[in-house]
């Protein structure tokens, strides 16, 4: 197999840009119809996003399994499968898609707040501003690792007063069926096991691209809230 040029690594990461501006879009409009609404089941919400989805650009697949979590369910990580829930008058919930946009993945997760509890309120604003630290951190260490960048998310989580939730702070990413990620195998996530450099190339010679996902945790009041997108690539 010959080895990827520039041209082709350009044509990738502007097709990994895309399928992610395609999930901002999807996410802003879930948001200016009340998708996530008080009243509504998780899994309700997700069937109507993927539907939204099909809706705006034919999107038909989606890379991993679609979540929707609310409440005392956003505390869960991915693994895990907890019982669907109606979605509350003063509740706080999560979406974490991966939409297949023209062969390219996305993977994008967003936090809504529903009535006027404060703390919910802080956590969904700290998560974006974690995750900007989080980038700031990689891009300033050319060749920082897998370890290195959970550490830092980590440490900036408890800063803010959260615990970071899940095993993982992010994971590889690129054209679909996505190269097989095994938990076994640290090198494909930001991990503490994984004391490989971020910046890299695979097996086949392409470039490494990232996500960063941001999973926080109010252990105290029992929920949490989910922000992720590309890391390397804007």
């Amino acid at each position: 197999m010959a080895v990827p040029d520039r041209m082709d690594e350009q044509l990738r990461a502007l097709g990994l840009v895309e399928a992610q501006r395609k999930a901002v879009a999807l996410f802003a409009e879930v948001e200016s119809r009340g998708i996530v609404a008080p009243g509504a089941g998780e899994r309700e919400v997700s069937d109507r996003i993927r539907d939204l989805a099909n809706e705006m650009f034919g999107t038909t697949k989606h890379w991993h399994k679609r979540i929707v979590r609310s409440g005392p369910n956003t505390v869960f990580p991915y693994r895990e499968n907890p019982p669907d829930r109606i979605i509350g008058e003063d509740d706080i919930a999560f979406a974490d898609f991966g939409p297949i946009f023209e062969e390219y993945e996305a993977d994008f997760g967003r936090t809504f707040v529903l009535g006027e509890d404060p703390a919910k309120h802080r956590l969904r604003a700290d998560l974006p501003v974690i995750f900007a630290a989080g980038r700031e951190a990689f891009r300033a260490d050319p060749v920082i690792t897998g370890r290195q960048l959970h550490a830092e998310v980590q440490a900036l989580a408890a800063k803010a007063g959260w615990t970071l939730g899940g095993w993982h702070a992010g994971h590889l990413v690129g054209e679909f069926p996505h190269e097989t990620i095994d938990g076994a195998k640290a090198e494909s996530y930001i991990t503490p096991d994984n004391d490989h450099p971020i910046r890299r190339t695979d097996r086949a010679g392409w470039r490494c691209h990232w996500i960063l996902e941001i999973h926080l945790i109010d252990e105290r009041h029992g929920f949490g809230g989910f922000y992720e997108q590309l890391l390397d690539l804007e």
